[in-house]
């Protein structure tokens, strides 16, 4: 369809068919759908929308869930993996579901599959879900970190460095600047080097971080991320360096799957432990902190089972004193679960710098981003998001062949 049929065709269609607009997205109104019949929530059909851009190639998916009174909810943009997990299995399975059961809709998913623990099957279930809160505070016409019960709306982000030269010059002037921005805690990746650099490796990643402490001062914390490449002894002979420079934590130094790695890290190091953006459920975070192999778990709501399942990996880890600081793929939902939560608990948003102030969110009208590093959540039900229909060339709902998968 070209812009000028597309653009047509929305004075023939009902406003809910394909744009939410303002609070028109759907019927965003609880006073609109308070119907008698007991069928009004129930879920009448699941939509994988792809949009095209206008003036460029930017593609993106987002899932919209649509129930038999017109109230709807939509969430992404979420991976194609994702997309393909609820077009293939998901989408049957909750039509003709009660859309504001999201535990009861969990539930059963998680026990539908023999494969149902993790991997793109919990992708798909985080989209499903992720869109149900979406739709029910479109229904009750508030925020969804109000239903989750929260009452912060102004977060602090941290700045994920991931991606800027780690030249020395280029380093300092990096985490100055940033500093100036207002981020009082930056993220910076060591996943360059690794075990195969022996010990001169270990020299010139301590010599980072040394360089980051210099940069930063004394009154500012800095994250290391070192993304699965280094071993035990690697990671151990580098805290030994640097815990002098007062890292505020260590991320990912080994694949979540070495939990006795971790345990052992955490034992022999002062420097705090973070993992869990590979985390798939609640079982996953509860083996680490109950081992006190982590202090901070990073559980994604893009990954993990969505709102839902994060909010019981909170609960979780406040019995263990830990922090729940979600890792960054996207950023509503994340927000959102900050917001709720004290914030002991959850202190900061991350915020992938230069992943999410490029094209990311490049369909939305309000695309979320800090100013001065800190997030202000507003009041617009749900998620909040709207499409800026000047940059849409083109929606479709779009399905995947069983054997592309």
């Amino acid at each position: 369809m070209n812009r000028r049929n597309f653009l047509t065709s929305l004075a023939v269609l009902a406003p809910t068919t394909i744009f939410p607009n303002g609070v028109g997205f759907g019927q965003s109104s609880r006073s609109k759908t308070k119907a008698k019949n007991s069928d009004a929530m129930i879920v009448s059909d699941v939509q994988m929308l792809e949009l095209r851009a206008r003036d460029s190639d930017k593609k993106s998916l987002y899932i919209k869930i649509i129930t038999k009174s017109g109230v709807e909810g939509l969430y992404g943009p979420i991976d194609l993996a994702a997309a393909v997990q609820v077009d293939h299995f998901f989408a049957k399975r909750l039509i003709g579901f009660d859309a504001l059961a999201h535990e009861a809709y969990w539930d059963k998913m998680i026990r539908a599959s023999r494969h149902s623990r993790g991997s793109h099957y919990s992708l798909g279930l985080s989209a499903v879900d992720n869109a149900l809160w979406d739709l029910k505070g479109r229904y009750f016409d508030v925020p969804v970190y109000k239903l989750l019960g929260g009452a912060r709306t102004r977060l602090r982000a941290y700045g994920s460095c991931l991606g800027y030269s780690q030249e020395p010059d280029d380093l300092k002037a990096k985490v100055q600047e940033l500093k100036a921005e207002g981020y009082r805690h930056q993220k910076w990746f060591l996943n360059k080097r690794g075990p195969k650099a022996g010990p001169e490796g270990v020299e010139q990643d301590a010599e980072t971080m040394r360089l980051l402490r210099e940069a930063a001062g004394d009154d500012m914390e800095i994250m290391i991320d070192a993304s699965w490449k280094w071993d035990l002894q690697y990671a151990l002979a580098w805290a030994r360096k640097v815990e002098q420079y007062n890292p505020w934590w260590i991320e990912e130094p080994f694949q979540s799957l070495n939990i006795d790695s971790f345990i052992e890290l955490s034992r022999n190091t002062s420097i705090p432990v973070a993992t869990g953006e590979h985390f798939y459920n609640r079982w996953d975070a509860h083996n680490f902190l109950k081992r006190d192999a982590i202090r901070v778990v990073q559980a994604d709501p893009e990954w993990c089972g969505g709102i839902t399942e994060t909010m019981k990996i909170c609960n979780i880890a406040s019995v263990h004193g830990a922090h729940v600081i979600p890792h960054g793929h996207s950023i509503h939902a994340a927000m959102h679960i900050v917001a709720s939560q004290p914030e002991e608990l959850c202190p900061l948003v991350e915020y992938l710098i230069r992943k999410m102030s490029g094209d990311y969110y490049y369909f939305e009208k309000e695309i979320p981003a800090p100013k001065n590093a800190f997030f202000e959540l507003s009041d617009r039900p749900g998620f909040g998001i709207e499409f800026e229909t000047s940059k849409i060339e083109d929606i479709k709902q779009v399905h995947w062949d069983k054997n592309e998968a």
